[in-house]
């Protein structure tokens, strides 16, 4: 599919030409040049770059007027704490505080809940694909509350080593999607995998939102790995402490056996 793109065709090589171009055409612009920041924005999240985002050193400037668009800053956000509630099934977000809503319908109602609370503002500089280096700042509301409670989900429905390893491949899927490369087998096999550690990720998560922070307030699943009688602090018949010698015991022989043999040799 070819892309047409007015910067790679054009001899427009700054964003102040741009703007010059723009004036004398009689575009309407929403900014001038000196919040002339880069922007790009979808329904997932906006981005910001340029201007005095590009040294790492400069603060953002989130409580100047025209910055964020899709929220507020965190010290602007209400002293109250906004309850919500969100059910999974099969990992997919179905219902927020009991209503059925589809996926446009999920990420726009939680944008808005983030974006007043001052959710999801993440400021990094990100490893490009051609090798340099990009400071950007960015707003996700409804993708950082859905990404969280999507996690805490999954620690009472997966086992340790399925989290571990999802988490491990996690990091390659998101260089493949970022690399533009969705339709390679790599891409279809990692998303199977996913797929199969979604089938018990049903249940419900309850988050309290405030001022730029998302805390747990509770998780529940009919699939949860959690059992309070083997957890217990108190007294129970499930798990006899004088068990972990044995472990102990098993679980460092190789050390142990390693740490002999080098004071054999040093004492040589």
């Amino acid at each position: 599919m070819t892309i047409i793109a007015p910067w790679r065709e054009w001899d427009i090589k700054s964003r102040d030409q741009e703007i010059d171009y723009a004036e004398a055409h009689n575009i309407p612009l929403k900014i001038s040049r000196e919040t002339n920041y880069s922007k790009d924005k979808n329904i997932w999240h906006l981005s910001h770059e340029g201007l005095d985002l590009e040294d790492p050193a400069n603060e953002p400037q989130y409580e100047k007027k025209g910055f964020l668009e899709m929220g507020v800053s965190p010290i602007d956000a209400p002293d109250k704490p906004t309850y919500i509630t969100i059910h999974f099934e099969k990992g997919i977000p179905t219902k927020l505080d009991g209503k059925e809503l589809n996926g446009v319908e999920m990420v726009g109602a939680l944008n808005k809940l983030g974006g007043e609370n001052g959710i999801g503002l993440a400021d990094l500089v990100e490893n490009r694909l051609v090798g340099m280096k990009s400071r950007g700042v960015y707003e996700t509301p409804g993708g950082a509350i859905l990404y969280h409670a999507h996690e805490v989900l999954e620690t009472i429905t997966l086992d340790k080593e399925t989290a571990r390893i999802k988490q491990y491949l996690g990091i390659k899927f998101a260089d493949i999607v970022y690399n533009g490369q969705w339709f390679t087998p790599l891409r279809e096999a990692l998303s199977a995998f996913v797929t199969e550690t979604q089938k018990t990720v049903t249940g419900d998560v309850k988050l309290k939102l405030y001022k730029g922070n998302i805390i747990n307030a509770g998780v529940t699943s009919p699939y949860t790995l959690y059992d309070e009688e083997v957890a217990t602090f108190d007294e129970d018949n499930v798990y006899d402490q004088a068990d972990s010698a044995g472990f102990i015991n098993l679980f460092g022989l190789p050390i142990k056996v390693k740490a002999k043999l080098d004071q054999k040799r040093n004492n040589k």
